[in-house]
């Protein structure tokens, strides 16, 4: 009898939930005229907020840095070993980790060399500095406007109190001491800057997001010569100090050796008829010394040749696999999803209110 009692007890359980079910089915059905209307404004506000959103365009770039050949210096190691020089020791400098791009791209001074680039909006026949267009040329959503009025007010009536930093402008700020316009600038420049780094294979890939196609091509692009050409310099820094001071060493050597050279010829030459002792002695000591500044010319002449080749190896080498290129179509915003999340939204709000929250207003209204 127990057995059959929880059967019973289970069927019965199973029509309630599907009574339960039927009535939720039922409840939402006399309300679908709400959820039409709230669907059909939900249609309304979505159009307006997608057309009222700016369109964007993204253009993204893609490099392969020169693999390094591992465990040797290459080429510039059979010319040292030509010259009979050991380099082993020198050749271990580290490279910048491609790791900190991004890091590189994002900071100060690099987004501050990016203010005075002139670019030429698409729609502009006029070029104007990167600064002057982030500052005057961004267009924004009508409710960006109305929150940012108040915040804009404040901002205005407290700069009229306050002086101005001397010496810096757009196209020469300090980077020590921004205006907060120009950090502002700084940070949505940034904002609009994505920089990564495939782990697996190196390759790098950088994308710029700005209102005007052009502008996106040309600021990606520069922000891509930018990288190339600090990343060169930091690894060809050591390298052009040495090949620095290796030139003043070989003029230095090349004037000592024209000198003793001409001091033999000249002493030789005037005392042609002279055999005594004393005179030999001393035109063999200037042959030596002659002889002894030669060497060290000729030493630091090969040194300076490697040091040139070692300028030439470790300048960074990259391949453009994807160069810029102006996009054709925007990548923002995407209108059918913002479309779809509204109705989405109003459709869920409104079976919400017919299932659960009509009931409870009406209940807190009795009691």
């Amino acid at each position: 009898m127990n057995e059959i009692d929880k059967q019973q007890t289970k069927l019965k359980k199973i029509e309630e939930q599907e009574i339960d079910l039927l009535e939720l089915a039922h409840k939402v059905w006399n309300g679908k005229k709400l959820i039409f209307k709230a669907c059909g404004v939900a249609v309304v506000l979505g159009l307006i907020v997608a057309f009222s959103i700016p369109k964007e365009y993204t253009t993204t770039v893609v490099l392969a840095p020169e693999a390094k050949a591992k465990g040797g210096a290459g080429n510039l190691g059979a010319l040292a070993s030509m010259a009979g020089i050991n380099i082993g020791a020198v050749s271990g400098d580290e490279a910048l980790s491609p790791e900190i791009y991004p890091d590189i791209v994002k900071s100060t001074p690099f987004l501050v060399d990016l203010f005075p680039v002139k670019i030429k909006p698409i729609s502009d026949e006029k070029a104007m500095g990167l600064f002057e267009y982030m500052d005057k040329h961004q267009r924004t959503p009508w409710w960006g406007i109305i929150t940012s009025a108040p915040f804009k007010a404040v901002g205005w009536a407290v700069s009229l109190f306050k002086d101005k930093p001397q010496g810096a402008t757009a196209d020469k700020p300090d980077v020590f001491r921004l205006t907060q316009e120009q950090a502002e600038i700084a940070k949505g420049i940034s904002d609009r800057i994505v920089t990564s780094v495939d782990k697996k294979n190196g390759m790098i890939s950088i994308s710029v997001t700005m209102q005007d196609p052009l502008v996106s091509a040309t600021l990606t692009d520069t922000v891509m010569q930018n990288l190339q050409d600090y990343i060169t310099r930091y690894r060809t820094n050591k390298a052009k100090q040495d090949l620095e001071y290796t030139e003043k060493l070989y003029k230095e050597a090349q004037q000592n050796y024209y000198e003793a050279q001409q001091k033999y010829a000249n002493f030789a030459d005037s005392n042609l008829d002279i055999v005594m002792t004393g005179y030999q002695t001393r035109l063999e000591r200037l042959q030596n010394e002659a002889t002894l500044a030669y060497g060290l010319y000729n030493q630091i002449s090969q040194q300076l040749q490697l040091a040139k080749a070692k300028v030439q190896e470790v300048t960074p080498v990259y391949t453009v696999v994807q160069p810029a290129s102006v996009p054709l179509r925007p990548t923002s915003p995407q209108k059918p999803i913002i479309l779809i999340g509204f109705v989405f939204l109003a459709f869920v709000g409104s079976v919400g209110w017919i299932l659960f929250i009509k009931d409870l207003v009406k209940q807190f209204k009795r009691s």
